[in-house]
């Protein structure tokens, strides 16, 4: 029987794209085993097309995938080793429960009497470092004794997702993908991340203006009304969305794929950009850029100076103001496309 390697994978879209180094790792190092994804079915689809995972089991109590049935499931396969990505006590549980060997994991939350290989996560005396999250997942496969990997984020795309984006182009009348920035305007954390609706709609109608260039808004299903409101206040017809139509992660990441350059929050999208070499200017307030820095990314990231609440990391403004993202000006982050367009070159086609 060949070994079993099973990986709880990150829940949210961002953080699972930032542990694609180290999947990296961990299927070279483990090249001969079987290596078995725990992940929420929205993170199969992100992953869909890349070749690190040879099965996949869901867990996502919401959605109907519970913790036992995975348990059950990894008892039955019978797997060695497991990686856990996320730092829930429940994951360490569930490893535990399943009888793995072997369990990896960060010393988190009551949870280290659960795990055979305690990383102890990175700390100043007894306070936690902020730290990049590519190099905390690489650390869990180097443990292992897996081969060190680039920070490069990688991702990849299929032929449906491009036969979607030549239909999105098509029906949107998108002339040239090399003349098309992209904004997203989402948010799943929380409120907090998001910039106002208005600026994103200034800023779309001056890059149509004065750069000549189209505009395509993103978004997920949640998203819709957000991205309809940034089109109908920019009022420009090369300003266009991808509400009105089919989504999916995999639309999304063809279409920041293939794009000119990105202006997004720090939510999950972001990081399609860094992963497909897309200039990326990347708005932060509640969250500092720190977590999401990756020395491969072309990207000039934007924040409000002179706040002492920023980097507060809560879904919603504690003070009730908002101004680490409403005082991100319009003018400030146009400068920053200008800048990020003269220092890069177009993709080939």
């Amino acid at each position: 029987m060949s070994m079993r390697v099973v990986v709880f994978l990150p829940n949210w879209i961002g953080d699972a794209v930032m542990a694609t180094p180290a999947l990296r790792s961990l299927r070279r190092g483990f090249a001969q085993a079987q290596i078995i994804g725990v992940l929420r079915p929205a993170v199969a689809e992100l992953l869909r097309g890349t070749p690190w995972l040879d099965e996949l089991l869901y867990h996502d109590p919401r959605r109907g995938h519970h913790s036992l049935e995975v348990v059950r499931r990894l008892r039955a396969l019978k797997a060695q080793v497991a990686v856990l990505m996320p730092n829930s006590f429940r994951t360490a549980l569930m490893a535990w429960l399943a009888g793995v060997r072997r369990r990896v994991g960060y010393r988190r939350y009551g949870r280290g009497w659960l795990l055979t290989d305690p990383l102890a996560p990175p700390r100043q005396g007894r306070k936690l470092l902020r730290h990049p999250m590519v190099s905390y997942y690489l650390a869990l496969a180097y443990q292992l004794g897996c081969p060190q990997e680039s920070p490069h984020l990688e991702l990849a795309t299929t032929e449906q997702d491009r036969q979607m984006a030549d239909q999105v182009a098509q029906k949107l009348q998108l002339r040239c993908w090399h003349q098309v920035v992209v904004l997203n305007s989402s948010g799943a954390f929380g409120a907090s991340k998001l910039w106002p609706p208005e600026h994103f709609a200034q800023l779309a109608r001056k890059i149509a203006n004065e750069l000549g260039m189209q505009v395509l808004v993103i978004c997920g299903p949640q998203e819709r009304d957000v991205a309809h409101r940034i089109v109908q206040l920019a009022a420009h017809p090369e300003v266009k969305t991808l509400a009105g139509g089919p989504l999916s992660l995999g639309l999304s990441k063809e279409c920041v794929r293939r794009c000119r350059l990105m202006v997004s929050t720090d939510s999950g999208p972001r990081h399609f950009a860094v992963a497909f070499g897309t200039p990326v200017v990347s708005l932060f307030g509640p969250t500092p850029p720190i977590w999401g820095a990756n020395p491969t990314a072309c990207e000039v990231p934007m924040m409000v100076s002179g706040l002492s609440c920023l980097g507060c990391h809560r879904r919603r403004c504690p003070l009730g103001h908002h101004r680490c993202m409403t005082q991100l000006s319009v003018e400030a982050v146009w400068q920053a496309v200008l800048r990020l367009l003269e220092q890069s070159q177009p993709k080939a086609a």
